[in-house]
């Protein structure tokens, strides 16, 4: 039976480079026809591709490589794709421009106006979504900064330690620099209090705010800013939530996080770098 370890070591060993049926049985220590198994049950999520070479000769060879190839998509998603690629901050792309194709029985949308982000009613809600992931948590974000939200008595960071002991598979983009150095290291360091390497978080600066919860939901956010309006057109700084619960669409939105992934350095790497910058007491 394919677990998320398992599954997660395949698709990451893929995203380097395509790699041969051979190629992945032996890094995940499994036979030929197992890993082919495995191979076709990550496919059918939309995850992975296969492409044969030489069929029907006994030299055929099976290549598995990421889906996420723009000739995949739709001419919207294309188009989407296109524009969140050259965005880096979230003022780049609104999720808007996603959610507006998506059938309208499945999606929903929420407003709330709120001068302090921590004390917005939906954190609740986003922690009780968290909370319920089963398998797989993919996360877009921007400085990590809500791994610091606290919603009535529970922190995220108690809720990402109990998926990381439930097995969950989480994996984070997010910017990785000066700013965002604590809040890594905060959410990285569960790994080592439970000494698996259950989180993964490489560095990205992208436009989306966005987290993605198995095959179920995916809830995007965007916030509204007075500032960056004319006087009058908006009074308070607002924050629309996003939920799809399109399967197709939620594919193709873990099509795009798997691409940023793939492409992307680690964290551990990244803040190793940023280490060596040297304070000067003047």
């Amino acid at each position: 039976m394919l677990d998320e370890k398992t599954k997660r070591k395949i698709i990451e060993f893929v995203s380097l480079q395509p790699r041969s049926i051979d190629e992945i049985a032996r890094h995940i220590g499994r036979n030929w026809r197992t890993a082919n198994r495995y191979v076709d049950t990550i496919a059918k999520e939309g995850i992975l591709a296969v492409k044969v070479f030489r069929q029907g000769t006994r030299g055929a060879l099976k290549v598995v490589y990421l889906n996420y190839l723009p000739q995949h998509f739709t001419v919207f998603q294309s188009e989407l794709y296109e524009a969140i690629k050259a965005g880096k901050n979230k003022q780049d792309f609104s999720p808007f421009d996603i959610w507006q194709y998506v059938d309208k029985n499945k999606k929903q949308a929420f407003l709330e106006q709120q001068e302090d982000e921590s004390k917005l009613a939906l954190n609740k809600d986003l922690t009780r979504i968290i909370k319920n992931t089963k398998k797989e948590l993919l996360i877009f974000s921007g400085n990590l900064s809500w791994a610091r939200l606290v919603a009535g008595k529970t922190s995220m960071l108690s809720i990402f330690e109990q998926l990381a002991r439930r097995g969950v598979a989480i994996n984070i983009l997010c910017k990785v620099d000066i700013a965002a150095m604590d809040n890594v290291r905060k959410v990285l360091n569960i790994n080592r209090k439970l000494k698996k390497e259950t989180i993964k978080i490489r560095h990205k600066e992208q436009p989306l705010r966005a987290v993605i919860v198995d095959n179920a939901l995916a809830r995007l956010k965007e916030i509204k800013d007075p500032a960056d309006y004319k006087r009058g057109e908006l009074d308070k700084r607002t924050y629309i939530f996003y939920d799809i619960y399109d399967v197709e669409w939620i594919s193709w939105l873990k099509k795009v996080f798997w691409d940023m992934f793939s492409k992307a350095i680690s964290a551990e790497q990244r803040l190793k770098e940023l280490e060596r910058i040297k304070r000067l007491h003047l």
